[in-house]
C-alpha cells in the first residue's frame, strides 16, 4: 500500500515522502498513530501545494534576509557602558545588548543568536560585529560603545 508519510517514521522514511508499506502496518499503526495517510490524489495534490507553500516561505525568508544584510551595511549601533579605570568595562557587551540596541536605534530586529562576535566587547571602542541571517547571508553591524553617563 502507498501512502505519504506526515512524520518522520525510523526505517520508512522522511516526512512528505510516499513511501511503499505493507497494509496491516500502514491499517493497525501508521493510521491510527497519524504517521501516515493514504496516497489518494486528493492527498497527493494537498501535499504538492503544502510544498509550493513551503517553498514561497522559504524564498520570502532568504529575501528578508538579503534586505536586512542590506540595511546594516551604513548602520553604526552605540551603546553606553559603564567602566572601570583604564575604559575597561564591568563586564562585556552582550549580543542580547546589540540586538535590543539595533532594534531601538534602527528599528531592525535580528534575534540575539544570529549576532556572532569573535570575542566579547569590554573596553570602549568600535567594533564590527557579524549576524549571520541565514541561507548563507550575513551582514555587519558598526558597533561603538561609548561611557554610560
Amino acid at each position: 500500500m502507498k501512502v505519504i508519510l506526515e512524520q518522520d517514521v525510523k526505517g520508512k522514511g522522511k516526512k512528505g515522502q510516499m513511501v511503499n508499506v505493507a497494509d496491516g502496518y500502514a491499517r493497525n499503526y501508521l493510521f491510527p498513530q497519524k504517521l501516515a495517510v493514504p496516497a489518494t490524489s486528493d492527498n497527493l495534490n494537498a501535499m504538492k501545494i503544502r510544498e509550493r507553500a513551503r517553498q514561497a516561505q522559504l524564498e520570502r525568508d532568504r529575501a528578508e534576509a538579503a534586505e536586512n544584510a542590506k540595511k546594516l551595511e551604513g548602520i553604526v549601533v552605540k551603546i553606553p557602558a559603564k567602566a572601570g579605570g583604564a575604559g575597561k568595562l564591568f563586564g562585556s557587551v552582550t549580543s542580547k545588548e546589540i540586538s535590543e540596541a539595533l532594534k531601538e536605534q534602527c528599528g531592525i530586529s535580528i534575534e540575539k543568536n544570529k549576532i556572532v562576535q569573535a570575542e566579547p566587547i569590554k573596553t570602549f571602542g568600535s567594533y564590527e560585529v557579524k549576524c549571520k541571517l541565514g541561507f548563507e547571508i550575513s551582514g555587519t553591524i558598526h558597533v561603538i560603545v561609548t561611557e554610560a553617563k
